[in-house]
């Protein structure tokens, strides 16, 4: 390998971990994501820093014959680990779609798949049928490897045509991430039927997953966004229908002619007004949910307020 493609590498894997571990710290610290999501994101990032420290210790194992073991080794972990996410994808795909995965026919040829892939991998050390690497770090294509390409293509193009079919049942903007994150994955994947483009096939996991999860995440914030307004717009509704205009004058003028009839009432009624505004104001100034005592404090100054107006009906 030359020098400036060994650069490359070595740049496009410092992108891509930097891109993982920004996704990893966005999905911790990014309030309106929901659990499921959040969730997903955490597992996939986690297994995709993962992945790129093992193509990292496989870039470096090849420029050192005397570390053919090592090579062996992130080679296997490098591979496992890229098919890993995939059926996480199915996953978060049928719950997003409201289906019951566990159960669900497409998971299930999914886990087939990946099953088979995973037990052929775990051949590797010991058979040349799929790839094996020469005294001289060499990675050698075997006769039955491009089964293991079949096995991920065919996952990763069943999540893509399901994503298509479920397109109905997603929410808005979903349909668009699931195609950023896996039409160029496939695209990669079956290019290396005929060529070795295992780069390509890691910027396009990279950039794809991260791809979805901006268009997911940007999604779920402005449902965030919205229903806060919409909390915030009823709750200003509410408001203006408590501080109905005469509902003050009239409690100014009970209190007005009270403080010549009966000044001791007049007194509680100031007080049972004052406690109303206050708790009006303090509502309307909070964005969190009013405690029942304080909503039932609030309620009794009004009944007490309304009361002292009506004593002589």
């Amino acid at each position: 390998m030359s020098t400036l493609a060994i650069q490359i590498s070595f740049i496009m894997v410092g992108g891509a971990m930097m891109l993982a571990l920004m996704g990893l710290v966005i999905t911790a610290i990014m309030p309106g994501i929901d659990r499921w999501s959040k969730s997903f994101f955490t597992v996939y990032f986690l297994i995709l820093a993962l992945y790129i420290i093992f193509a990292f210790i496989e870039e470096i194992s090849y420029m050192h014959p005397e570390m053919r073991s090592v090579l062996m080794i992130s080679m296997y972990f490098d591979s496992l680990l890229l098919a890993a996410p995939m059926p996480l994808i199915t996953i978060y795909l049928l719950h997003c779609s409201q289906e019951n995965w566990p159960h669900s026919p497409l998971f299930r040829a999914v886990a087939a798949l990946w099953l088979a892939f995973f037990a052929m991998l775990n051949t590797t050390p010991f058979t040349t049928w799929f790839y094996y690497v020469t005294p001289e770090n060499q990675f050698c294509r075997g006769p039955l490897y491009p089964l293991s390409v079949f096995f991920l293509s065919a996952i990763v193009l069943i999540n893509l045509v399901s994503a298509i079919r479920l397109r109905n049942h997603l929410p808005q903007g979903y349909f668009v991430a699931f195609l950023v994150g896996l039409l160029p994955l496939f695209i990669a994947i079956f290019l290396h039927f005929f060529f070795s483009v295992f780069i390509l096939i890691s910027v396009s996991i990279i950039i794809g997953a991260f791809s979805m999860f901006i268009i997911i995440l940007s999604e779920q914030i402005g449902q965030y966004l919205r229903q806060q307004r919409q909390v915030i717009n009823q709750q200003a509704s509410i408001m203006v229908l408590q501080m109905r205009p005469h509902f003050i004058y009239n409690t100014m003028m009970s209190i007005y002619y009270l403080c010549k009839q009966n000044p001791d009432l007049a007194q509680q009624v100031t007080l049972d007004f004052t406690t109303y505004l206050r708790k009006n104001f303090t509502a309307m100034a909070s964005e969190d949910l009013i405690p029942f005592t304080e909503e039932l404090e609030h309620t009794r100054a009004y009944l007490a307020v309304e009361q002292a107006q009506f004593e002589d009906n």
